[in-house]
């Protein structure tokens, strides 16, 4: 069965049901500040669950495209993909838990009207309770799955894990219907209860699994004890598939992190297109279905390379490659910041993936390698996402941004390759005693460190760096050299998680250009402020948007008219130098000793992220930190250069409390 026949009949299903049609909403949220991209079906109807009336009724369904980047990392196993579709369908204080299990175990099951899935294959996940909320078990779900099996003549058998470490200590038990905790069984965006902020909906969870069986073809046992002692359906070892997820919710956090309930009980449905498709074909690898059956024979055109023999790579490629199509469609361009970062950091993934099975030329066509792939994927969802989402009238527009981004990465490779030959100057090579045979043997003395920067700031791979370095015989020891450059990953995901988990605060409303120019404004005039009215100016506050920006600084009085004005002619004439902005990981003694500027009272981790703002000559390698006019913590986004500014005009100064002063200004 197609992806589109899947699609095609679960909207028919619940329009008989009296369910209201939608289209997907854009991956790129609309008025919600509080995340980049839409990751869930749910995202745009958070109103309507928490009571607000839907102009068209209290029964919505659709096809969502969604975007995950948390799961650029799992991609290249056979189940994990950044862009997916969820099918989706919604109860606002309608229907609840008996007839939504029905109705979502009668589509899974039905050959004529749903995805014709053997019942005899499906395993569920009911809510344990939570003692710290005090929000019991979930005994309607276990009884109505009972009865629903009961009507296939499945007998379902209620085994209480409680969690999966217990699941896998206890094994499949011979049951049907399992209980786990708020880990694995409770849903709300933010995650666990104990994540939520106040006024956040959430609620249990019951999912559906689908088993593709204990044994491959050719009898090999599918679970691995790498996984735990015994299988059970939340086991990672591939035996079992997650096909959707109905979410009951019904709760509300309080201020006082209690738990309340909401004035309408809701269902919020979701379930991967892609995982359906695996499973109504059973076989376990998403990639095998028809979704990227086309544009997978380009790629194998365009290497001469086969799947089955390079499957994590063809894995990687497809799906970055398909990602970046609906974002791009979406109005996403690459970027160093926020989504255009992300679209980026998929596109350079894939073009070092493709040139790695010799895909650089683009051999079926004038396009190249990553066009041709995007192309297929175009000619794919064009009758289910025609007009009015970007792939029709914007097909041309998404070919091009790939095409310019993998010239420009091109660019950044070379530049990548003259840093990386600076580096190897600190790799020596001494010879094997000649009794040993003439033989080079090389001392690691490569500092992976700056290896590190390199990938960080070039996009330069890790597999690339070591090819070079064995290029020029300089065979390092592999396992300690990965081990160091890890260690440095993780110092820069440990940041770039403290980044994400306040992506909108630190003062920015958005990531969008207008706002990005105006933050590094920002940190020119703080330095401007600093130099009119001295050096005991400090930052009290900040608040930025497209429109504006507002700083709040210490300061006993009120600014005469030409210190503004000599203010707004510093950042201006700073602007007009056209400076690089560079940003730098420094430990925070480091930075706080070379007297980088940062917010009074703020809380930073041990390594921080720091920008500078000149001299002519910095660059990432050499940022000059000595002779920079600005610098600062801040975790970004900013322009790479502060001729992108524009030109900024101070129009407001007023007092806040005493001793602190507010400023505003605009792009002219």
């Amino acid at each position: 069965m197609t992806s589109s026949e899947i699609r095609k009949r679960f909207l028919e299903f619940y329009k008989a049901r009296g369910h209201v049609i939608i289209p997907s909403a854009s991956l790129v949220p609309e008025n919600d500040s509080t995340t980049l991209f839409t990751g869930s079906g749910m995202q745009p109807l958070v109103p309507y669950l928490l009571g607000q009336p839907y102009p068209e009724g209290k029964r919505l369904a659709n096809a969502q495209k969604c975007f995950r980047a948390e799961d650029i990392d799992e991609v290249g196993d056979n189940r994990h993909t950044t862009f997916f579709e969820m099918l989706g369908n919604w109860s606002f204080g309608d229907y609840f838990k008996h007839d939504q299990l029905a109705w979502f175990f009668e589509f899974l099951t039905d050959k004529e009207k749903g995805a014709g899935l053997d019942p005899k294959n499906l395993y569920v996940t009911v809510f344990a309770g939570d003692a710290a909320t005090g929000i019991p078990r979930d005994e309607e779900s276990t009884e109505r799955w009972k009865e629903l099996f009961a009507q296939k003549g499945i007998e379902a058998k209620y085994v209480d894990f409680g969690s999966e470490k217990e699941g896998s200590e206890k094994g499949m038990q011979g049951g049907r219907i399992f209980s786990y905790d708020v880990k694995k069984n409770w849903w709300s965006r933010a995650g666990a209860p104990s994540n939520m902020p106040a006024g956040e909906p959430g609620g249990p969870d019951s999912e559906v699994f689908y088993d593709f069986g204990e044994f491959t073809a050719d009898g090999t046992p599918v679970h691995k004890l790498e996984f735990g002692a015994h299988c059970h359906p939340n086991c990672d070892c591939g035996r079992f598939l997650e096909i959707g997820n109905s979410v009951f919710m019904e709760y509300k956090k309080s201020a006082d992190g209690s738990f309340e309930k909401l004035a309408q009980r809701n269902v919020d449905f979701g379930g991967g297109l892609e995982r359906i498709a695996a499973a109504a074909n059973n076989d376990p690898d998403i990639f095998n279905i028809d979704i990227f059956e086309n544009a997978r024979k380009v790629l194998e055109a365009e290497t001469g390379k086969s799947y089955g023999e390079n499957e994590k790579e063809f894995r990687i490629i497809l799906d970055h490659i398909r990602a970046a199509v609906f974002l791009i469609a979406d109005g996403v361009s690459p970027s160093n910041v926020g989504r255009g970062y992300l679209i980026r950091r998929l596109l350079r993934r894939a073009i070092r993936f493709g040139d790695g099975l010799g895909a650089t030329q683009g051999k079926t066509s004038n396009q190249s390698s990553l066009s041709s792939v995007a192309q297929a994927f175009i000619e794919k969802y064009l009758a289910a996402y025609p007009q009015g989402h970007g792939l029709a009238e914007h097909a041309n527009r998404i070919l091009d941004e790939m095409e310019k981004e993998e010239k420009k990465f091109r660019v950044t490779l070379k530049e990548g390759l003259k840093e990386l030959e600076k580096i190897m100057g600190s790799g020596h090579v001494s010879m094997i005693p000649p009794e040993q045979g003439d033989k080079i043997l090389a001392v690691n003395e490569v500092d992976p460190v700056k290896a590190f920067f390199i990938y960080q700031t070039y996009g330069f791979p890790f597999e690339l760096i070591e090819e070079e370095l064995a290029r020029r015989l300089i065979f390092v020891d592999k396992e300690k050299f990965k081990k160091l450059f890890d260690a440095e990953m993780e110092k820069h995901r440990d940041l770039s998680r403290t980044a994400s988990a306040g992506v909108f605060k630190g003062g920015l409303a958005d990531h969008s250009e207008q706002t990005t120019r105006l933050h590094t404004a920002h940190h020119l005039l703080l330095k401007a402020l600093q130099t009119v009215l001295g050096p005991e100016v400090k930052q009290r506050g900040s608040n930025i948007t497209s429109e504006r920006l507002r700083m709040d600084f210490s300061y006993g009085g009120k600014m005469t008219d030409e210190q503004k004005k000599e203010a707004e002619r510093i950042v201006n004439e700073k602007i007009s130098e056209d400076l690089p902005v560079v940003r730098s990981e420094l430990a925070r003694e480091a930075a706080e000793k070379l007297g980088a500027e940062h917010e009074f009272g703020q809380k930073y981790p041990d390594r921080v992220s720091v920008y500078s703002i000149g001299p002519k000559s910095a660059t990432p390698a050499n940022p000059g930190f000595e002779k920079a006019y600005s610098l600062e913590f801040c975790g970004g986004p900013h322009v790479a250069h502060t001729g992108e500014i524009g030109k900024i005009k101070i129009i407001k100064e007023e007092a806040v409390s005493a001793g602190v002063r507010r400023i505003r200004a605009i792009l002219e």
